[in-house]
């Protein structure tokens, strides 16, 4: 007899830069849930490749590299959702998983990886997978995702439920962001970090950052949005406690960023400036100085904004000889974590 051919789907997935706001939000029915709103950054991000072998068990499965768990979960439970949908029995396969997203940074690396997996099984079934689907797939496998299958909109996202509790407008106002890592920017475990609990005062704090947030999304402001991801960041401080969180406030005011924001699961943090600001180069320059003298490794430079000329093409991987940027390898804080070097590409 002679086996069914084998079918390849392939998939790609986006990282971010960490977060603008989060925090606990009451969604339409006034119930209390945790949400986000991340921080898009194009140039990264996670690729998968799935072969389906039609009339093999499900649970001849295989994923390389071997220690993406979570992935394997995602790939299990897709197979079985496309299945179902084709009306096929469910089967085996190969998946192969590549990309260059930092680990432990903050940017969303294991929901990249996940997101990329169920849409390469999907495109092996010639099945599209609407983004809510995704999400409920993508939070199966892995407790709680970040909102990467969703288009560019920003959005409050509840990360543990998989769904959208807000869209706050088309996009977000124009930002360059001086990328950064704190922590010389090693892994950071949160599962061991401390559970924050919230009071009525938190949530009603929350909340007024979220009005804050949509009104600057609705009129493009800059600077209003800026202090919304400070105001986030410094609460996020409560559990990351990075030390050099008050240098980069400090080099942020110093030099005219509208404010600051941070990984809040993580190491990533940025400098957010308004490129209309007078002299922004110069600005630029002076915060990668500013970073590097006090022992900060900066990143990437990269704008919520198609760059049009004359303004530089970012997000760049070009090497700046003043720019160095964090190159150590450090082992993933958990068994089913990437196992990725926590590297950025050099500003």
């Amino acid at each position: 007899m002679i086996a069914p051919p084998a079918r390849r789907g392939t998939g790609h997935a986006p990282c971010h830069h960490g977060e603008i706001l989060q925090g606990v939000f009451l969604d339409a029915t006034g119930r209390r849930c945790a949400g986000l709103v991340t921080l898009p950054m194009t140039g990264m991000g996670s690729r998968a490749e799935f072969t389906r072998r039609p009339g093999t068990p499900p649970e001849r499965l295989t994923v390389l590299p071997g220690d993406r768990t979570k992935a394997a979960r995602a790939a299990a439970l897709t197979v079985a959702e496309c299945a179902r949908r084709r009306r096929e029995p469910p089967c085996g396969g190969e998946l192969r998983l590549t990309g260059d997203i930092p680990v432990g940074l903050g940017m969303g690396s294991s929901t990249s990886d996940v997101i990329a997996v169920v849409r390469a099984v999907a495109d092996s079934y010639g099945v599209r997978l609407a983004p809510d689907t995704v999400a409920r797939l993508a939070v199966r496998a892995e407790l709680a995702c970040d909102p990467l299958m969703l288009d560019a909109r920003p959005a409050l996202f509840a990360q543990r439920e998989g769904r959208v509790l807000e869209v706050l407008g088309p996009r977000l106002p124009p930002l360059v962001v001086v990328g950064c890592a704190l922590g010389g920017g090693a892994p950071v475990d949160t599962l061991a970090l401390p559970v924050r609990t919230y009071d009525e005062g938190d949530v009603r704090a929350f909340e007024r950052l979220r009005a804050l947030l949509r009104r600057a999304v609705a009129t493009g402001d800059a600077a209003l949005l800026g202090q919304v991801a400070s105001a986030s960041a410094r609460r996020g401080q409560q559990l990351l406690c990075h030390p050099e969180f008050d240098t980069l406030t400090g080099i942020g005011r110093r030099l005219g960023a509208v404010g600051v924001q941070i990984a809040h699961s993580g190491a990533v943090a940025g400098l957010l400036l308004d490129p209309a600001t007078p002299g922004l180069r110069h600005r630029i320059r002076g915060c990668v100085r500013a970073l590097d003298s006090n022992g900060i490794a900066t990143t990437r430079v990269f704008t919520t904004f198609p760059p049009v000329p004359p303004f530089p093409p970012f997000p760049t991987t070009q090497e700046f000889p003043s720019g160095p940027a964090h190159c150590g390898g450090h082992r993933p804080a958990r068994p089913d974590t990437p196992r990725r070097p926590a590297r950025l590409p050099a500003l």
